[in-house]
């Protein structure tokens, strides 16, 4: 009699541990999401990193980009390095020269031999993205932006960006001017732990020169509480780029989103990477879905 009542216990136990065995797979299988991006494979880069320097996310991180107005970003550092030096103050007149002022838009539209001070240069750079200031602060501080552009490209390696070239001071177009997300996430963190007495600037989004008013064009400030700058960029070889600063409740990242086919499609990228990155889902992947997919 005992046989027969057995037989129908271990099926019931066989039953139960292939159901936690089940649960279990479920449990450790990870979870695959898909994350939209607006670029082609070709052009976008992406990369975010936390206030340690830990990786949270990457795509074509090392591979080679335009820069564009990117490139500003290593023309202020060293710019902020004369500063703590003491080679220059903010109220040193920078003068424009003909170069200078010849250079195309986006700029102030300066004459040749007029003076910009130091202070209006960093607003100039940071809201505006003035290429014929950029060229005026390379001038002075280089003596040539040939000359200033070698600086700023071992001012790169020295801080750790393996990849990048930078072959004028602005990110107008040039085939040998590249870099890669991974190094834009370097030089972001390095601005703003470097240099935590200039990083305000980054957060302006204009500013008052010769009596009217300068407005900027970065709209992730003020439209995602806790960014709190730093610079974007844009040549039709490299699309819609953006390096993005979070601080807020004790989060620090830096997000850097490279080739966007548009700058609205490029600030709705870096928020959802916020807000992924923020609350990230455990035992997740990511799938990227394409722009032309």
């Amino acid at each position: 009699m005992s046989k027969p009542r057995l037989f129908p216990l271990i099926q019931k136990f066989v039953a139960a541990f292939a159901l936690l065995a089940l649960v279990a797979g479920c449990a450790t299988t990870p979870t695959e999401t898909m994350l939209a991006v607006p670029a082609p494979a070709q052009k976008y880069a992406a990369m975010v990193i936390d206030g340690s320097g830990k990786t949270l996310f990457e795509a074509n991180s090392t591979a080679p980009r335009y820069p564009a107005s990117l490139t500003k970003m290593m023309t202020l550092y060293l710019l902020f390095e004369a500063l703590d030096q003491g080679r220059i103050s903010k109220a040193t007149l920078i003068p424009v020269s003909a170069n200078a002022a010849r250079q195309p838009p986006t700029k102030l539209r300066f004459r040749r031999g007029e003076t910009i001070d130091v202070d209006s240069a960093i607003r100039a750079i940071t809201v505006k993205s003035a290429n014929d200031v950029a060229v005026a602060i390379a001038e002075y501080l280089g003596g040539s932006e040939q000359a200033f552009a070698a600086m700023m490209t071992a001012k790169a390696r020295q801080i750790g960006m393996r990849s990048t070239v930078f072959r004028n001071a602005s990110g107008l177009p040039d085939a040998g001017q590249q870099t890669t997300a991974r190094d834009m996430a370097v030089l972001g963190t390095a601005l703003r732990a470097r240099f935590p007495q200039h990083f305000h600037y980054f957060s302006e989004s204009d500013f008052m020169f010769r009596g009217r008013l300068v407005r900027g064009h970065n709209d992730m400030l003020g439209r995602v509480r806790g960014v709190n700058g730093i610079k974007t960029g844009y040549i039709r070889a490299s699309g819609f780029n953006i390096v993005t600063s979070y601080d807020a409740d004790g989060r620090r990242l830096i997000l850097v989103v490279m080739g966007a086919d548009s700058a609205r499609q490029r600030n709705d990228h870096v928020e959802a990477l916020i807000q992924r990155n923020l609350s990230p889902a455990s035992n997740t992947t990511t799938r990227l879905l394409y722009a032309e997919q």
